[in-house]
């Protein structure tokens, strides 16, 4: 190889070298999510629906006046995470008192599986409800019958917010949650997700004198 090739080569290696060291060194790694701790350790916990829940699937809508759901908040050191969020098991949400906006049409919600909520200090705190596959199933009667599954392919989480009060609140806005939908006319087959919204105060049922807490 010539003097001038070879230059050209070492020239060419040693920019690849420096682009190579350059992308290496400006890289960052993610940052780790806020310190969480739920509070009072140990406490069991309630939370009741707020004025209504809805479920909007294409142009239909389930709308229930009567949602709750229970849990526990984890055992101190279970309760605090230094880096991430604190996740608590709960109950399957019950659903009653629904009503469809299609009339002549009855839903009745069921509820299965294993539920959870997470919760992630910040501002605002998040929270994130896990909903397991297949854990949730609006099915209709009347003028037209159709089956609604959540989560139908596998868990689906849910985002909300968390507000800490007395009591505190657990918000879900226009929330997606992924749907399949079965049934014939009137049914909304073609609906890929579905959009849930609901308010639910969450009340300290081990000691009604305290509150559920998230904070750092």
């Amino acid at each position: 190889m010539s003097r001038t090739r070879t230059a050209l080569a070492l020239g060419m290696a040693a920019a690849a070298a420096l682009t190579v060291a350059s992308a290496t060194a400006t890289a960052a790694p993610l940052p780790l999510a806020g310190s969480t701790t739920v509070t009072p350790a140990g406490h069991a916990f309630q939370a009741t629906l707020s004025g209504k829940a809805t479920l909007k699937a294409g142009s239909v809508t389930v709308t229930c006046s009567v949602s709750v759901s229970t849990g526990t908040v984890p055992a101190a050191p279970g309760n605090h995470n230094a880096a991430g969020p604190v996740s608590s098991p709960i109950s399957p949400p019950t659903y009653s008192s629904c009503t469809s906006s299609m009339p002549g049409v009855t839903p009745t919600v069921t509820t299965s599986g294993a539920w959870s909520v997470s919760m992630q200090n910040g501002s605002p705190i998040t929270a994130t409800m896990t909903v397991p596959t297949g854990g949730l199933v609006v099915h209709t009667t009347g003028l037209a019958t159709c089956t609604v599954t959540a989560a139908p392919s596998g868990p689906a989480s849910v985002p909300g917010t968390w507000a800490n009060g007395a009591p505190s609140s657990l918000t879900f806005t226009n929330a997606s949650v992924p749907v399949t939908v079965t049934g014939g006319f009137g049914c909304p087959t073609s609906a890929t997700s579905s959009t849930f919204n609901a308010v639910y105060k969450v009340a300290d049922t081990t000691d009604p004198t305290q509150q559920i807490t998230v904070a750092p």
